[in-house]
């Protein structure tokens, strides 16, 4: 009985591996934790603005290829996209082409839809280095955990489960909280640069729209700025 108690000694719940772990294969723990903890954040924050942006990009669609009138005083992206469509609509050259008016003011827009979508995609760059990186920190506590139970074996001289299973459970905790931080990371990059894309186009083809409009329809346009 009394040979069995040692065995019995070791907790092996998450809480136990992770209070009995070595040091290094804590810190890993610990590091792989925050990081998942990280990843959460940017995804539940991408999320709500994409949701927000997504409603916003249909109704700019929307309005554009249906002909209504978008003010620059519209919140959020769409507000900054008529500001700079109006704003190059206004800096007119009697000597340029429709043609040609309508590829500035389209290029301007454009590029205020593009100052938005780089600060949509702050975070994900993280989400990245996460999804491949974190798998190979959890291998590195598993491999020195399993150098920890080599040592313990050669210490004791006992090859028995008793020695061996509790830094090897440890080891393989590691990898496994490794692939948790990694998985969802690699899930949600994929999601939210493929959301990012669709909204990015959606605003283009109102772009498209709300351009030709502008360099089209030019006492229209006047009247409209005069009634703002």
């Amino acid at each position: 009985m009394n040979e069995i108690m040692p065995a019995a000694a070791h907790d092996m719940s998450f809480l136990g591996l992770f209070l009995q772990a070595d040091p290094i294969v804590k810190s890993v723990m610990i590091l792989l934790v925050l990081a998942s903890l990280g990843c959460w954040t940017i995804v539940f924050e991408k999320l709500l603005r994409l949701g927000k942006l997504r409603r916003q990009a249909r109704a700019f669609e929307a309005a554009a290829r249906s002909g209504d009138r978008l003010s620059p005083q519209m919140a959020g992206a769409t507000g900054r996209i008529v500001t700079a469509g109006h704003e190059a609509w206004r800096d007119q050259d009697a000597s340029e082409s429709r043609a040609e008016r309508r590829e500035r003011i389209e290029r301007a827009m454009r590029a205020a839809l593009s100052a938005d979508m780089r600060r949509l995609q702050v975070g994900l760059p993280f989400l990245a280095t996460i999804g491949s990186a974190a798998p190979f920190i959890g291998l590195f506590g598993t491999v020195w955990g399993i150098m920890n139970s080599f040592s313990a074996i050669a210490a004791s001289q006992d090859t028995s489960l008793s020695v061996v299973a509790p830094g090897i459970a440890e080891a393989l905790f590691a990898t496994a909280i490794g692939l948790v931080a990694a998985i969802p990371a690699v899930i949600a990059y994929n999601k939210l640069t493929t959301d990012l894309g669709r909204l990015q186009q959606s605003f283009a083809a109102g772009i498209t729209a709300l351009g030709d409009r502008l360099a089209r329809d030019r006492k229209l346009h006047v009247r409209a700025e005069a009634a703002e």
